[in-house]
C-alpha cells in the first residue's frame, strides 16, 4: 500500500538570490498548474458528454476515441493524450513536463472513478484552487542524501536544491527516508506544497503491509458515538475508547474562547484589514482543528491495536450509516463529532494491519 507523509522543506543555499529565484518559481509553476487542472477536468467532461450537444450538426461523430482505432473515432490520439497535448501547448517552456504528465494522468484518474457520480448528481466537477500541489514522478529526484549534520536529507528537484525540515521529528520520517536512500522503499509519484510561504514534501512511499497473526473466525464489532468515540466488543471482552469528557471539554473550551475572541475583534489593531483582524481567531480554530485530528488519531490507534491483540480479522462498524444520518440532522452532533474523519483514519490503519472494515 502506499502512505504519505508531509515533510517541512527549506531551499539548499546561503544565497538569498537563489532562494527568491526558486520560491518564484516554485509559486509560477503552482498557478500554472492551477489553470492545467481546472482545464483538464473541463475538457474530460466535455469528452464524455458531447453526445448531449443536441444542438450540432448530424456530422459530427459521438464516439470519442481515437480515429486511428476505432471506425468513427473523432479524436486525433487517445483520450488521456489529449488533454496532455492541450497542456503541452499552452505551458511548454513554462514548466517541467514531468509535472504536466503527473498532473495528466492523475486527475483523470479521478474523473474515471468519479464519473459515474457526476451523472447521477452526487458530486459536481472537482474544482481546483490556486493552492494545488505540484505533482512529480520520483524519477526527477536526485542526489538524495544525509546533510553534514546528519540530521536532514538534502536533494535536487528540477535543479533546485532542497533540504528537509525534520525538527523534533517522533514520527517515521527519517527511517522512511533512509530506507528510499538504501533502496528498500520505493518513492512514488509525489507532490510539493506550498502553504503560507511554506514548502512541504507530499512524499508518497510504498511500503509493505503489517502482517499480524490474524484469525478469520475472530470479527470485532465496534460503535461510533459522542458518549464514547469508540466501544468495541470481541466475544465477551469489550472495551470503551475515550468518553464524551474527556474529548469534549478541551473542544468546547476552545469554542468558547473563539467567541469570546471574536466578540473582541473591534479592538484588535488593523494594519493590514480583516487579516490582522482576523488572526487570533484563525490561531483559535487551527488549534481546535489539531487537537481533533490528534484525537481521532489516538482513538483510531488504540481500536485497531485492540483488534490485533485479539487477532481480530475483520472490523465491522455497527449501525455507522444511520448514525452518520442523524448527525446530519443533530447541529450538535455534526459541529462536535467527526464521524467521516475517525472513520476514515480507521480504514487506513486497518488497511495497513490487514484488517477488512465493514460498514453496516
Amino acid at each position: 500500500m502506499t502512505v504519505t507523509r508531509k515533510i517541512q522543506l527549506v531551499i539548499d543555499s546561503n544565497d538569498k538570490e537563489v532562494v527568491k529565484q526558486a520560491i518564484e518559481q516554485l509559486y509560477n509553476w503552482q498557478w500554472i498548474c492551477f489553470r492545467a487542472a481546472n482545464m483538464i477536468m473541463s475538457h474530460h467532461f466535455i469528452q464524455e458528454r458531447v453526445k448531449d450537444f443536441f444542438y450540432l450538426t448530424e456530422d459530427i461523430k459521438l464516439k470519442i476515441a481515437d480515429e486511428k482505432k476505432e471506425e468513427n473515432g473523432i479524436l486525433k490520439s487517445s483520450r488521456q493524450n489529449t488533454t496532455y497535448r492541450l497542456l503541452s501547448n499552452h505551458f511548454k517552456g513554462q514548466i517541467p513536463t514531468n509535472i504536466l504528465s503527473n498532473l495528466n494522468n492523475t486527475l483523470i484518474s479521478y474523473f474515471n472513478k468519479e464519473k459515474d457520480a457526476y451523472w447521477k448528481g452526487e458530486k459536481s466537477l472537482r474544482n481546483y484552487k490556486r493552492n494545488i500541489p505540484l505533482p512529480f514522478g520520483a524519477e526527477v529526484i536526485s542526489k538524495l542524501s544525509r546533510t553534514a549534520d546528519n540530521r536532514n536529507f538534502s536533494f535536487r528537484l528540477f535543479q533546485i536544491p532542497f533540504k528537509t525540515y525534520l525538527g523534533k521529528d517522533r514520527s517515521d520520517k527519517k527511517t522512511m527516508l533512509e530506507r528510499i536512500i538504501a533502496g528498500t522503499l520505493k518513492l512514488r509519484t509525489s507532490n510539493i506544497q506550498l502553504d503560507k510561504g511554506k514548502i512541504f514534501l507530499l512524499a508518497a512511499v510504498q511500503i509493505e503491509k503489517e502482517q499480524p497473526f490474524l484469525d478469520a473466525m475472530v470479527i470485532a464489532e465496534a460503535s461510533l458515538s459522542i458518549e464514547h468515540p469508540v466501544t468495541v466488543k470481541i466475544g465477551n471482552c469489550e472495551h470503551a475508547i475515550g468518553n464524551r469528557e474527556e474529548f469534549l471539554h478541551r473542544r468546547l473550551a476552545i469554542q468558547a474562547a473563539v467567541k469570546r475572541v471574536r466578540s473582541a475583534i473591534t479592538f484588535n489593531s488593523g494594519g493590514h484589514g480583516r487579516k490582522r483582524k482576523m488572526k487570533s481567531v484563525e490561531d483559535y480554530r487551527h488549534m481546535e482543528k489539531r487537537y481533533v485530528e490528534q484525537k481521532l488519531h489516538i482513538y483510531s490507534r488504540m481500536l485497531i491495536d485492540f483488534c490485533i491483540k485479539h487477532h481480530a480479522a475483520t472490523l465491522l462498524l455497527v449501525n455507522q450509516q444511520e448514525k452518520e444520518e442523524i448527525a446530519k440532522e443533530d447541529h450538535y452532533l455534526l459541529q462536535n463529532w467527526s464521524y467521516y474523519s475517525l472513520k476514515d483514519k480507521i480504514s487506513y490503519k486497518a488497511a495497513k494491519a490487514g484488517i477488512q472494515v465493514i460498514v453496516e
